[in-house]
């Protein structure tokens, strides 16, 4: 292997390595982040002011802050030099009026202490800024041993200073010495930010409020239900995705209305060239050859209204509280009258919202093409805080598992399942199908417990 071979490996394994160490990163600040559209916002704007005030605080306590306390406690520190330098040079004050003078014009408060006044060195504030920059002028400017407690009295700062036959004490006003002005500067920027946050919040609140309702009322449409209280509201952008739902919403309903009419224009065509079959034969009076043409214009009957059926659909029903335990024992009830073994189970709040004749529709097929096959049925219900299930278990053969998406094609009769009906249509499965779907849910096959086929519906609640 070449040198350029074995860098362009080395470059392509670091590069694989760059990749995956940054879709790890990606994937770990995504689990870190909030999903909704309000937490993130809210999100985007405090972590800016968050960052911003924590920059302008630290160059606050960093330049200003700290520079003028540093001035201000040299200033302090240059003045006890200098009444020190008056103690040394002018002895002949032996009661030291002179220098008690000075001090006051210095608003100091100068003492003499003996010699063994001197107490010893105590442990440090951590955080004091003032303790730290005194005991580095004093060590600077006077070079003496020294004493200082700046957390005794709060308003003032007392220093000590060892000289050669006293101590002399210092007492010095805090604002003196320190900039005292920092905690207010940062109270106020905490204090106007947290309004502003508050403010900026609420108005946040009722940006997002037009998307939340627009949602819902996407939510509501896809379950097929009404939202009768929704139009556009909010921001520009917000009120056309919402003006744009409102027309898409009305395209749909249009298409629906226009297909049931002429549904209906079809039915009523077809069935009144079949009552005239009917008449005819019923003219012609008993044959075999009649009867036969009966049993074929009955089962043409029979086939139409199956089609017609699948193709309207639910179209027209409105969604309401069903309550969903009497009448999955309704459908119990029939079952048994037909001949079968059934048992019904429900758990949980039974009441739902869902359009009532055409959801027992879609159960009573799943039950009917268990029936047809199998000798026990078990209907089973429950319903939680997200979404309604209701499960159809058998004894029967069952369907094989690469053939349970096939059978809920329209038309479709597999020649040894369990939705072969002699005469029927092959449009049980694909109706209950696609009124589990006109609900916002779907149906799923399986295999049972029982030893045959599960048929479960899941809808939203």
């Amino acid at each position: 292997m070449s040198t350029l071979d074995t860098g362009l490996t080395f470059i392509r394994n670091a590069s694989q390595r760059v990749s995956r160490a940054n879709g790890w990163m990606g994937n770990a600040f995504k689990s870190w982040m909030p999903t909704g559209l309000y937490a993130r916002a809210l999100l985007i704007m405090i972590v800016p002011m968050v960052i911003l005030q924590t920059v302008v605080a630290f160059v606050f306590m960093e330049r200003h802050w700290n520079t003028v306390t540093r001035r201000l406690s040299a200033s302090v520190v240059r003045d006890i030099a200098s009444l020190i330098d008056v103690y040394k040079f002018y002895p002949q004050d032996k009661e030291r009026a002179q220098l008690r003078l000075v001090g006051q014009r210095l608003q100091l408060v100068v003492d003499f202490l003996p010699v063994g006044d001197m107490p010893q060195p105590g442990p440090k504030p951590f955080f004091s800024l003032l303790d730290q920059t005194l005991s580095s002028q004093i060590g600077r400017q006077i070079r003496r041993p020294f004493w200082i407690d700046t957390v005794g009295r709060s308003n003032l700062v007392e220093i000590r200073i060892q000289l050669d036959d006293a101590v002399m004490r210092v007492f010095a006003e805090r604002s003196a010495a320190y900039a005292s002005n920092s905690e207010i500067f940062i109270f106020w920027m905490l204090g106007t930010s947290s309004i502003l946050l508050i403010v900026a919040v609420l108005f946040l609140r009722n940006q997002i409020r037009p998307i939340l309702r627009l949602a819902e009322a996407a939510e509501s449409f896809g379950k097929g239900r009404e939202a009768p209280d929704f139009r556009p509201r909010g921001a520009r952008e917000v009120r056309q995705a919402a003006q744009a739902f409102l027309e898409m919403k009305a395209r749909v309903e249009r298409s629906i209305e226009q297909r049931t009419a002429m549904l209906a224009g079809v039915s009523h065509d077809l069935r009144t060239i079949l009552t005239r079959f009917k008449l005819e034969l019923a003219l012609i009076g008993d044959s075999p050859e009649v009867d036969g043409m009966r049993k074929d214009v009955d089962e043409m009957a029979g086939m139409l209204e199956a089609y017609l059926s699948f193709a309207r659909g639910d179209s027209g029903e409105i969604a309401q509280p069903t309550d969903m335990a009497k009448a999955l024992e309704e459908l119990r009830s029939d079952a048994e009258r037909n001949g079968h073994i059934a048992t019904v189970t429900f758990h949980g709040l039974p009441v739902v919202t869902v359009k009532p004749a055409s959801f027992k529709r879609c159960i009573a097929n799943l039950v009917s093409n268990a029936a047809r096959h199998a000798k026990t049925v078990a209907i089973t219900g429950h319903r939680d805080h997200r979404y309604l299930t209701v499960t159809v278990d058998d004894d029967g053969p069952g369907i094989p598992a690469n053939m349970r998406e096939e059978v809920f094609k329209p038309f479709l009769r597999l020649d040894d399942a369990r939705n072969q009906d002699e005469g029927g249509t092959g449009l049980g499965l694909a109706i209950a199908r696609d009124i589990a779907r006109s609900h916002g849910g779907d149906i799923t096959l399986g295999d049972s417990p029982m030893g045959g086929l599960r048929a479960a519906v899941r809808v939203p609640v």
